[in-house]
């Protein structure tokens, strides 16, 4: 069975454009791949963030993560695997400075950085990240990662270094891991449809996944339709963006249904949006029970995901003891 490695970091809420543009795809690929899911709370260093949320973001987003259908025994926790780390270090000595700073992600985050008002700390952590992002698919020798166009970089990084690696120690080590393209909806914000859904936008411009049927009904209700810069004849971005979120949720056949009143002229952007927000509402309602259970009993799925991490570090001590070997570093063993 072909291995499949991604990765989240624990920032907070899921919304629906982390759901169907991800982890609905996690859920999915768990029936064909032998997965792992790793929440990266070392990545989550590389940005100013609240050091007294961010262990409880981390168990917020594995709790999310089980709710909506990962499987517990597919999920670590990256500071679980110190692993992770060690072969990070020896990465870099595989990767050129150069290439660190073309990346395109160091430059957008410097940036929010700096219009965060904290331009004079930029964090080495935050150049130095996509190494360690490299070290998370390699010590599982990931066949596959799933990937947008925003990270084709950072995968295109990985497989440099593990060739660079492998060319050095003259041996095959490293799978060179592969893109895994899978179709995803492009969610967009409800209150600025230009804009894709995301939590740094505000409170407005995403819906969470595990928010209460009366809000997702009110953000659907003011959700923008047409805001006037459309070209005629196309439709616009905020319609899109609603029949995008029906189809995501699987409501096909009301799906088709409106889109032939919208082609025939009749389309009531009332009724969209109603069957917009009785679509999200069932989807998301069966994610609210099922974490509703999970925190009932907090400490059951922390000592799972505890046990899945020990047990997924075993794979990644024999990677690190190879690698250390092959290098010419010691072992403990």
């Amino acid at each position: 069975m072909k291995t499949v490695l991604s990765c989240i970091q624990p920032t907070g809420d899921m919304h629906l454009g982390n759901y169907f543009g991800a982890v609905e795809n996690w859920v999915n690929l768990q029936e064909k791949y032998k997965c792992f899911y790793g929440v990266v709370d070392y990545h989550a260093m590389t940005m100013p963030y609240d050091v007294n949320k961010l262990r409880t973001n981390t168990w917020d987003i594995i709790t999310n993560l089980v709710a909506v259908g990962v499987k517990p025994e597919n999920l670590f926790i990256q500071s679980l695997v110190p692993e992770h780390t060690e072969l990070g270090w020896i990465l870099n000595c595989f990767c050129s400075y150069g290439q660190l700073t073309r990346m395109t992600q160091f430059k957008d985050k410097s940036n929010q950085v700096k219009d965060g008002g904290k331009e004079d700390f930029i964090s080495a952590g935050l150049l130095d990240y996509p190494v360690l992002q490299t070290a998370d698919i390699l010590i599982y020798k990931a066949d596959f990662v799933p990937v947008g166009k925003d990270q084709e970089q950072h995968l295109e990084l990985s497989r440099d270094i593990a060739q660079r690696f492998n060319a050095q120690v003259g041996k095959e080590y490293f799978v060179l891991p592969a893109p895994l393209y899978t179709e995803t909806p492009k969610i967009r914000s409800t209150a600025d449809p230009i804009k894709k859904m995301s939590k740094s936008a505000g409170e407005k411009h995403y819906i969470n996944v595990f928010a209460d049927e009366a809000t997702i009904r009110r953000q659907i209700k003011s959700a923008v339709t047409d805001s006037g810069n459309t070209n005629e004849g196309s439709m616009a971005e905020g319609v899109q963006n609603l029949f995008e979120l029906i189809k995501a949720a699987k409501w096909l056949t009301e799906h088709d249904q409106l889109m032939d009143h919208y082609q025939a002229g009749t389309l009531k952007y009332m009724d969209l949006k109603q069957v917009t927000a009785d679509a999200l509402v069932q989807l998301t309602g069966v994610f609210v029970e099922r974490r509703k259970e999970i925190n009932a009993d907090k400490k059951r799925l922390k000592d799972l995901v505890k046990q899945s991490s020990a047990d997924i570090r075993k794979r990644a001590q024999q990677t690190l003891t190879e690698v250390k070997e092959l290098v010419g570093l010691l072992n403990v063993y």
